[in-house]
Parts: structure tokens; sequence; C-alpha cells
């Protein structure tokens, strides 16, 4: 008799096992995260505000000379976000075979690599400016999310790192 036994178990089992994975993939997604203390997502006049906040508190710890306030307010000119033209629209994006949709990915991320790029250019030119211990100053506190390895997050000012 144990081998009529055996099998009844074994599907007993397997019931189970799927009525477990069934309720697992049930389960609710957990909430996304609530935004950042001070900011609404997506709200460009919040945004502006933070950035503002965060350039004046950076200017104050480099303590910026009279003689470099012409490299600092072109370096803060050039962090100011590209204005941004309306959003593709999705229908017009669907109606495009693939082929022309790799091409027009590619040339909005040759836009966003040249912004990249005109921004980096700008950091190294005001960094050049600095004295040794203002780039250290710089160093660690203006990217903050730009240091450590993986896993850390912000620097001593709690600024989470940038998405995106």
């Amino acid at each position: 008799m144990p081998s009529i036994r055996t099998p009844f178990k074994s599907l007993v089992l397997a019931g189970l096992l799927a009525t477990l994975g069934a309720t697992a993939f049930a389960a609710d997604a957990p909430p996304p995260p609530p935004p950042a203390a001070g900011m609404a997502p997506h709200d460009p006049a919040k945004m502006q505000e933070h950035m503002l906040k965060r350039q004046a508190a950076l200017k104050a710890q480099l303590k910026i000379t009279a003689a470099q306030e012409g490299a600092w307010t072109t370096f803060t000119s050039s962090m100011q976000p590209p204005a941004k033209g309306p959003r593709p629209d999705k229908a017009d994006f669907q109606k495009l075979t693939t082929p022309e949709r790799i091409d027009k990915m590619r040339a909005m991320r040759t836009e966003r690599d040249a912004e990249m790029d005109k921004r980096a250019d700008a950091t190294k030119a005001f960094y050049a400016v600095l004295s040794p211990e203002q780039q250290k100053t710089f160093d660690t506190h203006a990217m903050p999310h730009m240091r450590g390895g993986p896993g850390e997050h912000g620097g001593p000012d709690g600024h989470p790192p940038r998405k995106g």
C-alpha cells in the first residue's frame, strides 16, 4: 500500500506549491516610495528652488573669491537644465518602423550626450580655477553621489544620488 500513498502525497504537495506560487503572483506590489521631502515629482519650480539652494550652499562651502566669481557664474549657468521641447508624441512614435524608432532614439541620445559633455567640460573648467583646498571641498560636496562604491548613497550633506 505504500505505493498508493506516494503518488497521492506528490499530488497534494504539487497542489500546495502551485497554490503558494499563485498567491505570490497575486500579491499586490508595494506602493512606490514617497517623493523626496519638499519636492513634488516633476515640479519644475520645486526642482529649480532645490537646485538654487544647493548651489548657494556649495558657493558658501567653496568660499568663492571675487576673482572666481565669473567662473562660478559660467559654471552654474551651464548646470541649468536645457529647455525641453514637447515630448515625442507616443502615437507618432508608434507609427514609425523599427529602424526609424531606433534612429529617433539615437538622435535623442546624441542630444542628451551633447548636454552632458557640455556640463562636464564646464565643470572641469571651473574646477581648474579652484585652489587645491577648494578642489577638495568640491570633490566632497559638489557631487556626493559620484563618490564611493556600490551601495553608497549620498554624501555627508544627505543628498541622494540623482536619477537619470
